[in-house]
């Protein structure tokens, strides 16, 4: 990453564009799915035409996963929504009520410094 910000003079970072919080999953949803993780973000607002809102996200599903990679928190997505990340489709894990889905989403490199 340093490499390219001294050759590009930024690091290009995807974003799926919508705000979320970390919360706790229902004991019996992490045993019921046997998640690897028992938090993840609940997704409490969009950005307009975003790549989240176009995959079908809603209000109030809680992101568990990005492809392979378990999502505890707000920090995890950050780390995973990396430079290769744009314009790639990527499976998004989530849970609604009490239902686990794959959502296809493709991120999209952050204009105004959002990464999330």
């Amino acid at each position: 990453m340093a490499s390219r910000l001294i050759r590009d003079g930024k690091v290009s970072r995807s974003y799926i564009g919508l705000a979320g919080q970390n919360v706790p999953i229902p004991r019996r949803i992490v045993r019921y799915y046997n998640l690897a993780v028992g938090t993840g973000i609940l997704v409490v607002s969009f950005e307009g035409d975003s790549p989240a809102r176009n995959a079908g996200l809603l209000m109030g599903d809680i992101i568990i996963g990005l492809d392979d990679s378990p999502i505890a928190g707000i920090d995890d997505l950050h780390r995973l929504l990396t430079e290769d990340r744009i314009g790639r489709k990527s499976s998004l894990v989530v849970i609604r009520r009490t239902e686990k889905l794959s959502l296809e989403v493709i991120p999209r490199e952050s204009q105004s410094g959002t990464t999330k």
